[in-house]
């Protein structure tokens, strides 16, 4: 893997009407013929991606989009994809002609700040004219960030730079660790990989790559063994390990091979921290024993791949589902981008680590999930629990192993 996973870049989605300029400032700011570029109104007609490094920032992936106001039958269909970039945007960027500016774009702010987006107005186009004094003094009493911007006259793009510095959500300043603040430096972590069907041929998959990094990042030690050889690596050390993480499926083997005194998690367990709120899915996967034969449960992998064998989301989990409630559920599988916006009549949301998706894309489906007060989980948190090997998974955490016997003495 050569280049950052888009799923840890900072994701700035540009936003405005069609011709506002979206795709030349885009260009302009990278210097590069990104988008296509036209008088005629509705030339981006799909999102279109742009990864860089931007200093200081580091890696950032632009999303220039379709224009918002677009009309007609295919018109609606390109504003509903440029709506579902909201859901991954860490910082907004609303270009529009100043001159223009009306209801339209200050309804456009209060969309995006709903969801917790930072926006940045830019007001595009200053070379033709100044933008209006009241609309200047609004943004300032609505303390929103603007910049004057001329694509054609390449000015303004330092100032646009200090704003989206000044904007960036805290995470990318002081980034979250996957599992390096579980062990310390000089201490010993054993990754438990299995090689089965699904795996990637002649590589390892996103989640175990990342973790690997993040403790060598942090003078930790790692060793990579698959499920059957872990109780052998084990009494060859001659002291135990500060950790042993496995992928979700193996849980059962892995926590049978390793001793009680170990502390012992997953992967999805660490994502579903990394990437999401592992409380909020702790009190999703104890909704697993208010489920009845019948019920609606649906399972969202943030990655598109041909299932093959015994997939974790069609097959297993299904499979202990269905074992630890007694009766048939039923499953609907989403794949990508792919998210209802009603989904109230399920009982249950079972989602991946989602290690492809950016942290923003993940909280705003949980924070749908508790709008519609629906219970959502991920798959090694409801492997766990469903395997009854909760506590034990949860043992690295404090916090969330609080929150689950509290919760429990409650039921």
């Amino acid at each position: 893997m050569q280049n950052a996973p888009k799923g840890l870049r900072l994701q700035i989605g540009i936003f405005g009407r069609r011709n506002a300029g979206k795709s030349s400032f885009l260009n302009t700011l990278t210097r590069q013929d990104i988008s296509i570029v036209s008088d005629v109104p509705g030339t981006t007609t799909d999102p279109v991606e742009k990864a860089m490094e931007f200093l200081p920032l580091g890696p950032v992936l632009f999303i220039d989009t379709a224009g918002i106001d677009d009309s007609g039958a295919l018109g609606e269909m390109r504003v509903e994809k440029t709506r579902k970039i909201f859901e991954r945007t860490d910082v907004a960027v609303l270009v529009a002609d100043p001159v223009l500016w009306d209801d339209f774009e200050d309804k456009l702010i209060v969309e995006l700040k709903s969801l917790n987006v930072p926006v940045i107005a830019v007001l595009n186009k200053s070379d033709i004219g100044d933008a209006p004094e009241p609309l200047v003094s609004k943004l300032g009493q609505e303390k929103i960030k603007y910049v004057k911007v001329s694509s054609l006259e390449n000015t303004g793009f330092l100032d646009f730079r200090e704003a989206l510095i000044d904007s960036v959500p805290e995470e990318f300043i002081s980034p979250q660790t996957i599992a390096s603040d579980l062990i310390p430096p000089g201490e010993l972590a054993v990754l438990v990989v299995p090689i089965d069907l699904e795996a990637p041929k002649g590589r390892l998959i996103l989640p175990q790559v990342q973790t690997i990094r993040d403790l060598l990042d942090a003078d930790s030690y790692c060793m990579v063994v698959k499920e059957r050889e872990l109780r052998d690596a084990l009494n060859r050390l001659n002291r135990p390990p500060a950790l042993v993480i496995t992928d979700s499926q193996a849980f059962l083997k892995v926590s049978g091979d390793t001793p009680l005194e170990i502390p012992l998690t997953s992967f999805s367990i660490l994502f579903a921290r990394f990437k999401g709120d592992l409380d909020t899915f702790v009190k999703g996967a104890m909704c697993i024993d208010s489920l009845k034969p019948g019920d609606e449960i649906l399972v969202a992998e943030a990655c598109c791949h041909h299932p093959i064998g015994e997939d974790i989301g069609r097959v297993k989990i299904p499979r202990w589902l269905t074992q630890y409630v007694g009766g048939k559920l039923n499953f609907t599988h989403l794949q990508g981008h792919d998210f209802p916006k009603d989904i109230s009549k399920y009982k249950l949301i079972v989602h991946c680590g989602g290690c492809t998706f950016n942290r923003r894309q993940l909280l705003t489906r949980i924070m749908q999930c508790s709008r519609q007060n629906v219970p959502i989980t991920n798959y090694g948190v409801c492997i766990a629990y469903s395997l009854g090997i909760f506590e034990r998974a949860l043992s690295p955490f404090p916090s969330a192993l609080d929150e689950y016997r509290k919760r429990n003495l409650i039921h």
